[in-house]
């Protein structure tokens, strides 16, 4: 299940007052800095990938085909075209 970007960052807001909330010198507290870097990591990658989507739109804009993006991108032209055409029919 994929969560949006609001639930993720709510999620992040509850954990920081948590988080902020704790006394060190009464709680037990886990190391969660791993954690804490799997959602750094996540949300660069969904960054990363809306750079990608919105770059792979602006080269089909300028006349780019779908065999030069896969070049680019390093995949089969059917795997561009497969995972990118779906925003070409979004208005």
């Amino acid at each position: 299940m994929r969560h949006t970007n609001e639930e993720i960052e709510h999620a992040a807001e509850r954990f920081d007052k948590l988080a902020g909330e704790l006394d060190p010198a009464t709680a037990k507290i886990e190391n969660t800095e791993d954690l804490r870097m799997v959602a750094v990591v996540a949300e660069a990658t969904r960054a990363d990938e809306a750079r990608l989507r919105e770059a792979v739109e602006v080269a089909r804009a300028h006349g780019r085909s779908w065999n030069h993006i896969a070049v680019a991108l390093g995949v089969s032209r059917q795997a561009a075209r497969q995972r990118f055409s779906r925003q070409e029919h979004v208005s």
